[in-house]
């Protein structure tokens, strides 16, 4: 299983790319805002289905916080079986749960528990001891977020065994036995720093980071159904979709159940689509870090061109960059304006190949078109 952060750039494309989730940092949400007009959210659910090798589709969209569309097209298994996933149904969120372990590590900042310039080797000792981590004592914790560590990923040519309850000194392991690919300060896409960062979190917190992430974001807003799987064969709770990738034979098998101690902060994250734009508001409204820490995971890191955000078509809504993650099986994103007020949280199951799956980004857009650019 590969596990990509997918970003939206300019709301007009998905891919697996930076951290970055806008130019702009988070705003307080305008007490005068504007109506927004939004278009048929099961209409684009069903179009999305009818793009091919979409298994399930469900999205709702939000403005200031109250729903406004919902939709769900497609069935909760392949060739029309399982019947229809409701739009409140749980699904993978991927690397959107990066972000949610950004934000409980910054906040650790604010508290002044740690330090963004705090080296690797003096907040996890260990790791340099042990030598599971390359050259510690030059990888700051900003590194770390940034994704500028130089750290390699432990995803890579060794299979995962999707029955073996990794921790996540394991995985760090693994991640050392691959070449560094960039040096430290440049920007590399490595699942490997937020294994990290959630190993910071719960040696600094006492707890465990599913633990962290409900006391300080799940629970505090209202987020119930979302929740960071602990064990190997912990899957997604309650009626879902289920995603499907082709195995050797090219024979499409169900992906449903990832092995969730191999992905951790980095991407293990389950929620819903209210949930998930909860969570986005609260985030751009500045209610979760005050602006200048947001700046950590919303600006480009040094030597990246920031990637612009903007609407789908001319006038409102701007929609910031970013907001996606995606595995063999499926693709989610919570697209979100940079005021932080309106939402369209998104779920798609496959069954394509990750050639075709490079394709979805584009899907979503024309959806994305579909609710915000009104035919005149």
């Amino acid at each position: 299983m590969i596990l990509r952060r997918a970003t939206l750039t300019g709301a007009a494309s998905l891919a697996c790319a930076a951290l970055v989730l806008s130019a702009a940092p988070p705003t307080t949400a305008s007490t005068t805002a504007a109506p927004v007009e939004v278009g048929d959210v099961q209409k684009a659910m069903e179009n999305l289905v009818q793009t091919g090798h979409v298994v399930g589709a469900i999205g709702e969209v939000y403005v200031d916080g109250k729903q406004v569309g919902k939709g769900s097209a497609g069935s909760r298994l392949l060739n029309g079986k399982g019947g229809a996933v409701p739009s409140t149904a749980r699904y993978r969120i991927g690397s959107q749960t990066k972000t949610m372990t950004a934000a409980v590590a910054l906040q650790l900042v604010k508290e002044g528990k740690l330090g963004l310039d705090d080296k690797l080797s003096e907040v996890l000792p260990e790791v340099a001891e042990k030598d599971l981590v390359e050259r510690a004592d030059e990888i700051t914790v900003r590194n770390l977020i940034q994704l500028t560590s130089g750290i390699p990923d432990y995803l890579g040519p060794e299979a995962l065994d999707p029955d073996r309850n990794y921790s996540p000194t394991d995985l760090l392991a693994l991640s050392r036995k691959n070449a560094r690919p960039v040096e430290v300060g440049a920007f590399n896409y490595s699942n490997t720093n937020y294994i990290l960062l959630g190993m910071i979190i719960e040696k600094l917190s006492g707890r465990s980071l599913a633990a962290e992430l409900n006391r300080r974001l799940f629970a505090p807003l209202g987020m119930r159904h979302t929740y960071l799987p602990t064990k190997a064969t912990e899957g997604i709770k309650g009626p879902h979709g289920h995603g499907y990738a082709p195995d050797g034979t090219g024979t499409m098998r169900d992906a449903d159940k990832l092995n969730a101690t191999t992905m951790l902060g980095a991407g293990g994250g389950i929620s819903t689509a209210r949930e998930m734009s909860v969570f986005q508001r609260a985030f751009r409204q500045g209610r979760l870090l005050p602006a200048s820490l947001a700046k950590v995971i919303t600006d480009p890191p040094a030597g990246q061109a920031p990637q612009p955000g903007g609407g789908p078509c001319s006038g409102d809504p701007e929609f910031a960059a970013g907001g996606g993650g995606s595995a063999p099986g499926f693709t989610a994103a919570t697209l979100t304006s940079s005021d932080g007020r309106v939402q369209f949280a998104v779920s798609l199951t496959l069954a394509m190949d990750d050639a075709e799956r490079g394709t979805v980004p584009a899907r979503i857009t024309n959806a994305l078109k579909s609710l915000f650019c009104p035919v005149k």
